[in-house]
Protein backbone atom coordinates (compact mmCIF):
# COMPACT_ATOMS: atom_id res chain seq x y z
CA UNK A 1 0.00 0.00 0.00
CA UNK A 2 1.37 3.43 -0.97
CA UNK A 3 2.11 5.85 1.84
CA UNK A 4 0.36 9.21 2.15
CA UNK A 5 3.52 10.96 0.94
CA UNK A 6 3.67 8.74 -2.16
CA UNK A 7 -0.02 9.33 -2.89
CA UNK A 8 0.44 13.10 -2.70
CA UNK A 9 3.42 12.86 -5.06
CA UNK A 10 1.29 10.88 -7.54
CA UNK A 11 -1.46 13.50 -7.32
CA UNK A 12 1.01 16.30 -8.07
CA UNK A 13 2.41 14.31 -11.01
CA UNK A 14 -1.08 13.63 -12.37
CA UNK A 15 -1.96 17.33 -12.12
CA UNK A 16 1.20 18.26 -14.06
CA UNK A 17 0.35 15.71 -16.74
CA UNK A 18 -3.21 17.05 -16.91
CA UNK A 19 -1.93 20.59 -17.46
CA UNK A 20 0.35 19.41 -20.28
CA UNK A 21 -2.33 17.35 -22.05
CA UNK A 22 -4.87 20.18 -21.72
CA UNK A 23 -2.40 22.62 -23.28
CA UNK A 24 -1.64 20.16 -26.11
CA UNK A 25 -5.36 19.69 -26.69
CA UNK A 26 -5.91 23.45 -27.04
CA UNK A 27 -2.95 23.84 -29.40
CA UNK A 28 -4.13 20.90 -31.54
CA UNK A 29 -7.66 22.34 -31.66
CA UNK A 30 -6.37 25.71 -32.89
CA UNK A 31 -4.16 24.07 -35.53
CA UNK A 32 -6.95 21.72 -36.57
CA UNK A 33 -9.20 24.65 -37.43
CA UNK A 34 -6.55 26.15 -39.72
CA UNK A 35 -5.69 22.79 -41.28
CA UNK A 36 -9.36 21.97 -41.84
CA UNK A 37 -9.93 25.30 -43.57
CA UNK A 38 -6.96 24.60 -45.89
CA UNK A 39 -8.30 21.15 -46.75
CA UNK A 40 -11.76 22.47 -47.57
CA UNK A 41 -10.29 25.29 -49.66
CA UNK A 42 -8.03 22.94 -51.62
CA UNK A 43 -10.58 20.21 -52.33
CA UNK A 44 -12.53 22.10 -55.04
CA UNK A 45 -9.31 22.66 -57.03
CA UNK A 46 -8.28 19.04 -56.58
CA UNK A 47 -11.73 17.80 -57.61
CA UNK A 48 -11.70 20.07 -60.68
CA UNK A 49 -8.30 18.70 -61.72
CA UNK A 50 -9.63 15.14 -61.48
CA UNK A 51 -12.72 16.14 -63.44
CA UNK A 52 -10.55 17.69 -66.14
CA UNK A 53 -8.33 14.60 -66.32
CA UNK A 54 -11.44 12.44 -66.66
CA UNK A 55 -12.70 14.70 -69.43
CA UNK A 56 -9.55 14.68 -71.56
CA UNK A 57 -9.15 10.93 -71.07
CA UNK A 58 -12.15 10.61 -73.37
CA UNK A 59 -10.33 12.46 -76.15
CA UNK A 60 -8.81 9.24 -77.49
CA UNK A 61 -5.12 8.42 -77.67
CA UNK A 62 -3.04 11.02 -75.83
CA UNK A 63 0.56 11.91 -76.81
CA UNK A 64 3.39 10.12 -75.03
CA UNK A 65 4.57 11.72 -71.81
CA UNK A 66 7.09 10.49 -69.19
CA UNK A 67 4.47 10.65 -66.43
CA UNK A 68 2.05 8.49 -68.45
CA UNK A 69 4.59 5.82 -69.37
CA UNK A 70 3.47 2.35 -68.32
CA UNK A 71 6.21 -0.26 -68.15
CA UNK A 72 6.64 -3.67 -66.53
CA UNK A 73 7.00 -3.13 -62.79
CA UNK A 74 10.30 -4.53 -61.56
CA UNK A 75 10.63 -2.10 -58.64
CA UNK A 76 8.04 0.05 -56.91
CA UNK A 77 8.01 2.88 -54.40
CA UNK A 78 5.60 3.92 -51.65
CA UNK A 79 5.26 7.57 -50.64
CA UNK A 80 4.22 7.34 -46.98
CA UNK A 81 2.90 10.41 -45.14
CA UNK A 82 3.09 10.20 -41.33
CA UNK A 83 3.80 12.67 -38.51
CA UNK A 84 7.10 13.87 -37.08
CA UNK A 85 5.84 13.48 -33.51
CA UNK A 86 3.84 11.02 -31.47
CA UNK A 87 1.05 11.63 -28.92
CA UNK A 88 -1.48 11.61 -31.75
CA UNK A 89 -3.53 8.59 -30.78
CA UNK A 90 -3.64 5.85 -33.40
CA UNK A 91 -2.83 8.18 -36.32
CA UNK A 92 0.73 6.96 -36.99
CA UNK A 93 -0.06 3.37 -36.04
CA UNK A 94 -2.91 3.09 -38.54
CA UNK A 95 -0.81 4.53 -41.37
CA UNK A 96 2.16 2.28 -40.59
CA UNK A 97 -0.10 -0.78 -40.43
CA UNK A 98 -1.69 0.14 -43.77
CA UNK A 99 1.72 0.66 -45.37
CA UNK A 100 3.07 -2.56 -43.83
CA UNK A 101 0.20 -4.62 -45.26
CA UNK A 102 0.77 -3.04 -48.68
CA UNK A 103 4.52 -3.75 -48.61
CA UNK A 104 3.98 -7.37 -47.59
CA UNK A 105 1.54 -7.84 -50.47
CA UNK A 106 4.00 -6.62 -53.12
CA UNK A 107 5.66 -9.20 -55.37
CA UNK A 108 8.49 -6.81 -56.38
CA UNK A 109 11.03 -4.90 -54.25
CA UNK A 110 9.42 -1.73 -52.89
CA UNK A 111 11.33 1.30 -51.63
CA UNK A 112 10.00 4.07 -49.41
CA UNK A 113 9.85 7.84 -49.59
CA UNK A 114 8.70 9.11 -46.20
CA UNK A 115 7.14 12.40 -45.20
CA UNK A 116 7.39 12.53 -41.42
CA UNK A 117 9.90 10.89 -39.09
CA UNK A 118 7.63 8.21 -37.63
CA UNK A 119 7.27 6.19 -40.83
CA UNK A 120 10.96 6.52 -41.72
CA UNK A 121 12.06 5.42 -38.26
CA UNK A 122 9.71 2.44 -38.12
CA UNK A 123 10.51 0.96 -41.53
CA UNK A 124 14.17 2.00 -41.48
CA UNK A 125 14.74 -0.08 -38.32
CA UNK A 126 13.12 -3.08 -40.01
CA UNK A 127 15.43 -3.18 -42.98
CA UNK A 128 13.32 -1.38 -45.60
CA UNK A 129 15.08 0.92 -48.04
CA UNK A 130 14.09 4.52 -47.25
CA UNK A 131 15.23 6.56 -50.25
CA UNK A 132 14.26 9.97 -48.89
CA UNK A 133 12.76 11.45 -45.75
CA UNK A 134 11.15 14.88 -45.52
CA UNK A 135 9.99 16.66 -42.37
CA UNK A 136 6.94 18.92 -42.34
CA UNK A 137 6.77 22.00 -40.05
CA UNK A 138 4.81 21.59 -36.83
CA UNK A 139 2.19 24.08 -38.01
CA UNK A 140 1.40 21.91 -41.06
CA UNK A 141 2.36 21.17 -44.65
CA UNK A 142 3.17 24.01 -47.04
CA UNK A 143 3.14 24.17 -50.82
CA UNK A 144 6.96 24.20 -50.75
CA UNK A 145 6.90 20.81 -49.01
CA UNK A 146 4.64 19.37 -51.71
CA UNK A 147 6.86 20.79 -54.46
CA UNK A 148 9.98 19.19 -52.94
CA UNK A 149 8.35 15.78 -52.40
CA UNK A 150 6.87 15.85 -55.91
CA UNK A 151 10.29 16.64 -57.38
CA UNK A 152 11.81 13.61 -55.62
CA UNK A 153 9.15 11.10 -56.72
CA UNK A 154 9.15 12.42 -60.28
CA UNK A 155 12.93 12.01 -60.52
CA UNK A 156 12.64 8.44 -59.24
CA UNK A 157 9.99 7.57 -61.81
CA UNK A 158 11.31 9.46 -64.82
CA UNK A 159 14.85 8.11 -64.32
CA UNK A 160 13.52 4.56 -64.38
CA UNK A 161 14.76 3.79 -60.85
CA UNK A 162 11.21 2.72 -59.98
CA UNK A 163 8.37 1.73 -62.31
CA UNK A 164 5.39 2.62 -60.14
CA UNK A 165 4.81 4.97 -57.20
CA UNK A 166 1.98 4.71 -54.70
CA UNK A 167 0.79 7.22 -52.14
CA UNK A 168 -0.27 6.29 -48.59
CA UNK A 169 -1.93 9.03 -46.54
CA UNK A 170 -4.79 9.60 -44.12
CA UNK A 171 -7.94 11.14 -45.58
CA UNK A 172 -9.59 13.61 -43.21
CA UNK A 173 -13.31 13.34 -42.51
CA UNK A 174 -13.64 14.77 -39.00
CA UNK A 175 -11.69 15.19 -35.78
CA UNK A 176 -12.60 11.64 -34.76
CA UNK A 177 -12.50 9.95 -38.17
CA UNK A 178 -9.43 9.68 -40.37
CA UNK A 179 -9.10 6.83 -42.90
CA UNK A 180 -5.68 5.65 -44.21
CA UNK A 181 -5.73 4.89 -47.92
CA UNK A 182 -3.36 4.04 -50.76
CA UNK A 183 -3.65 5.37 -54.31
CA UNK A 184 -1.42 5.08 -57.38
CA UNK A 185 0.51 8.26 -58.02
CA UNK A 186 2.69 7.33 -61.02
CA UNK A 187 2.29 6.44 -63.80
CA UNK A 188 -0.73 8.71 -64.04
CA UNK A 189 -3.96 6.91 -64.76
CA UNK A 190 -6.88 9.25 -65.54
CA UNK A 191 -9.60 8.83 -62.90
CA UNK A 192 -12.56 6.71 -63.92
CA UNK A 193 -15.66 8.80 -64.55
CA UNK A 194 -18.78 8.23 -62.51
CA UNK A 195 -20.81 7.02 -65.50
CA UNK A 196 -18.17 4.52 -66.60
CA UNK A 197 -16.44 6.31 -69.43
CA UNK A 198 -18.59 9.31 -70.15
CA UNK A 199 -16.97 11.51 -72.73
CA UNK A 200 -15.49 8.73 -74.83
CA UNK A 201 -15.86 9.41 -78.52
CA UNK A 202 -16.13 13.18 -78.14
CA UNK A 203 -14.01 15.39 -80.35
CA UNK A 204 -11.69 17.88 -78.67
CA UNK A 205 -9.86 20.86 -80.14
CA UNK A 206 -6.63 21.41 -78.19
CA UNK A 207 -5.13 24.87 -77.83
CA UNK A 208 -2.18 24.78 -77.34
CA UNK A 209 -1.22 21.41 -78.81
CA UNK A 210 -1.91 18.20 -76.83
CA UNK A 211 1.82 17.77 -76.10
CA UNK A 212 2.19 21.29 -74.70
CA UNK A 213 -1.01 20.89 -72.72
CA UNK A 214 0.16 17.64 -71.11
CA UNK A 215 3.55 19.15 -70.31
CA UNK A 216 1.72 21.78 -68.26
CA UNK A 217 -1.19 19.72 -66.93
CA UNK A 218 0.38 16.44 -65.80
CA UNK A 219 3.07 17.86 -63.46
CA UNK A 220 0.42 20.11 -61.90
CA UNK A 221 -1.87 17.12 -61.50
CA UNK A 222 0.80 15.14 -59.63
CA UNK A 223 1.63 18.16 -57.47
CA UNK A 224 -2.07 18.61 -56.68
CA UNK A 225 -2.42 14.99 -55.54
CA UNK A 226 0.64 15.24 -53.30
CA UNK A 227 -0.32 18.62 -51.82
CA UNK A 228 -3.88 17.50 -51.16
CA UNK A 229 -2.55 14.35 -49.43
CA UNK A 230 -0.25 16.46 -47.22
CA UNK A 231 -3.10 18.79 -46.26
CA UNK A 232 -5.43 15.88 -45.51
CA UNK A 233 -2.72 14.23 -43.40
CA UNK A 234 -2.00 17.43 -41.47
CA UNK A 235 -5.67 17.86 -40.59
CA UNK A 236 -5.91 14.17 -39.67
CA UNK A 237 -2.88 14.43 -37.39
CA UNK A 238 -4.20 17.47 -35.50
CA UNK A 239 -7.67 15.93 -35.23
CA UNK A 240 -6.29 12.67 -33.87
CA UNK A 241 -3.99 14.50 -31.44
CA UNK A 242 -6.84 16.67 -30.16
CA UNK A 243 -9.00 13.58 -29.53
CA UNK A 244 -6.11 11.75 -27.84
CA UNK A 245 -5.26 14.70 -25.59
CA UNK A 246 -8.93 15.14 -24.67
CA UNK A 247 -9.06 11.52 -23.52
CA UNK A 248 -5.74 11.89 -21.69
CA UNK A 249 -6.94 15.01 -19.88
CA UNK A 250 -10.17 13.30 -18.82
CA UNK A 251 -8.30 10.20 -17.65
CA UNK A 252 -5.85 12.33 -15.65
CA UNK A 253 -8.80 14.03 -13.96
CA UNK A 254 -10.31 10.65 -13.03
CA UNK A 255 -6.96 9.48 -11.67
CA UNK A 256 -6.60 12.63 -9.58
CA UNK A 257 -10.07 12.08 -8.07
CA UNK A 258 -9.32 8.43 -7.28
CA UNK A 259 -5.91 9.19 -5.75
CA UNK A 260 -7.35 12.10 -3.74
CA UNK A 261 -10.03 9.80 -2.31
CA UNK A 262 -7.43 7.19 -1.33
CA UNK A 263 -5.17 9.87 0.16
CA UNK A 264 -8.05 11.27 2.24
CA UNK A 265 -8.84 7.79 3.56
CA UNK A 266 -5.19 7.25 4.46
CA UNK A 267 -5.03 10.64 6.18
CA UNK A 268 -8.21 9.94 8.15
CA UNK A 269 -6.95 6.50 9.11
CA UNK A 270 -3.70 8.07 10.34
CA UNK A 271 -5.59 10.65 12.40
CA UNK A 272 -7.82 7.94 13.89
CA UNK A 273 -4.78 5.87 14.78
CA UNK A 274 -3.14 8.83 16.51
CA UNK A 275 -6.34 9.58 18.49
CA UNK A 276 -6.55 5.96 19.60
CA UNK A 277 -2.92 6.08 20.70
CA UNK A 278 -3.56 9.25 22.73
CA UNK A 279 -6.69 7.76 24.32
CA UNK A 280 -4.87 4.55 25.05
CA UNK A 281 -2.01 6.44 26.69
CA UNK A 282 -4.44 8.47 28.80
CA UNK A 283 -6.23 5.32 29.96
CA UNK A 284 -2.91 3.74 30.83
CA UNK A 285 -1.98 6.76 32.99
CA UNK A 286 -5.30 6.59 34.84
CA UNK A 287 -4.74 3.03 35.73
Amino acid sequence: MATLKQLRQRIRTSKNIQQITRAMKLVAAARLKKAQDKVLEARPYSDKMREFMTSISGAGELPDHPLLEKRPVSRACLLLVTADRGLAGSYNTNLIRKAGDFLKAQSVPTDLVCVGKKGAQFFGKRGYNVLYQHSVPTAGARLDDAIEVTRVVRELFESGEVDAIYLCYSKFYSAIRQVPQIVQLLPIEPPASADGGHGAGKQYAFEPSPTELLNILLPKYVLTLVYQALLESTASEHGSRMSAMTSATDNAGKMIQRLTLIANRERQAGITKEILEVVGGAEALKS
